[in-house]
């Protein structure tokens, strides 16, 4: 039954591309960024902006809004195999008329959005701390290859890893997630891992810049880092560092607030923050939010207009429409120029090879 639903669904994306007029698709091989940019328009250019969570009862729907990305989840590989995830990646990739980034949070350990599925993968990836307690870098890497290579075979264009914080304390809410080595060791890791992705097809993202360290978890509530900035600087700031000098695509930006820099609103909708990373670890990728459902955001008015002018290039979210409406709302009253949506737009588009 499962498998005749998702082809019908499947079925109807294509079929709704479909009709007396070709469908317009846009090719890496026969426009740069800036020509691409000067055919879009302004509500394409902030529909580039959304990385929007996969949601199987509202895809049609999604996929028309032409996002630039799709993020997904494990409940969207749960129980499918392999040739079915494929034809929905492709049925995704190929609708809109920019092909959307396919990304997935794919850590290993306790955040295993596809290989929990055992179609997929024959058991779960473990934590890069259980291969790199096992045998160092070199088996962290071999890790990294083979799940990369997963990933590009379903389909997946993107891995949101890997996990740049620095932590060493066991009691620390992003402990299991990151290597629970020291500044140094882990700055290796993350020029290894983007090193590998990179050569493996799969497009990196740093996270969660800049530095969980020792706060609370921001999917339930505001979490305040009352840390020197000179500190993040000594450790937080060095794995950032070395995945950004080995070629990240994306840097991913936490909700916590970093007191000692703004102590007014989350890292992920501050300017300073954004500034810090392009201009000062000179980052000239794509700038992300963290997803902006979380807990922490709530308390935000016009969060998305916010993320927009504090420098972000993508938004992860589950209300694309909200999303894209809000930022709309924002470049028609002038408060967000269409000089900055083209920015954002082009560090989009040259990350898909235009």
């Amino acid at each position: 039954m499962k498998k005749t639903i998702i082809t019908a669904s499947i079925l109807s994306l294509l079929l709704a591309s479909c009709g007396s007029t070709p469908k317009q698709v846009y090719d890496p091989q026969a426009l740069t960024a800036s020509e691409l940019i000067e055919k879009m328009t302004t509500e394409e250019k902030i529909a580039q902006m959304l990385l929007v969570r996969c949601d199987s009862n509202n895809m049609d729907h999604i996929l028309s809004m032409e996002p630039g990305g799709i993020v997904m989840f494990g409940v969207d590989f749960d129980g499918l195999s392999r040739d079915e995830v494929t034809e929905k990646i492709s049925a995704y990739r190929s609708a809109p008329k920019i092909e959307p980034l396919i990304a997935v949070d794919e850590e290993g350990g306790t955040v295993v959005r596809v290989s929990s599925n055992p179609a997929l993968a024959p058991t779960k990836y473990e934590s890069p701390q259980y291969y790199y307690n096992t045998g160092g870098i070199e088996e962290v890497t071999k890790n990294t290859a083979e799940k990369s290579d997963l990933l590009y075979s379903l389909g997946i264009t993107m891995n949101l890893a890997p996990v740049a914080d620095v932590s060493q304390n066991t009691e620390d809410f992003i402990y299991d997630r990151s290597l629970g080595q020291d500044a140094k060791t882990t700055a290796d890791y993350i020029s290894a891992v983007v090193n590998t992705m990179k050569n493996h097809n799969i497009k990196s993202c740093l996270k969660h810049f800049p530095g969980y360290g020792g706060n609370l978890d921001t999917h339930t509530g505001i979490a305040v880092d009352d840390r020197p900035l000179s500190q993040l600087r000594e450790t937080d700031f060095l794995p950032f560092k070395a995945g950004i000098d080995a070629g990240a695509d994306a840097v991913l930006v936490a909700h916590n607030i970093i007191t000692d820099v703004d102590s007014s609103q989350p890292a992920s909708i501050s300017p300073a923050i954004h500034d810090i990373l392009r201009n000062e670890l000179s980052f000239n990728g794509i700038i992300m939010t963290d997803d902006m459902s979380m807990g922490a955001m709530a308390a935000y008015s016009e969060p998305y207009k916010k993320a927009v002018l504090a420098g972000n290039d993508m938004i992860i979210v589950s209300d694309p429409d909200t999303a894209f409406n809000e930022i709309l709302s924002a470049v028609n009253d002038g408060s967000i120029s269409i000089e900055q949506l083209n920015s954002a737009a082009l560090r989009i588009l040259r990350a898909k090879g235009f």
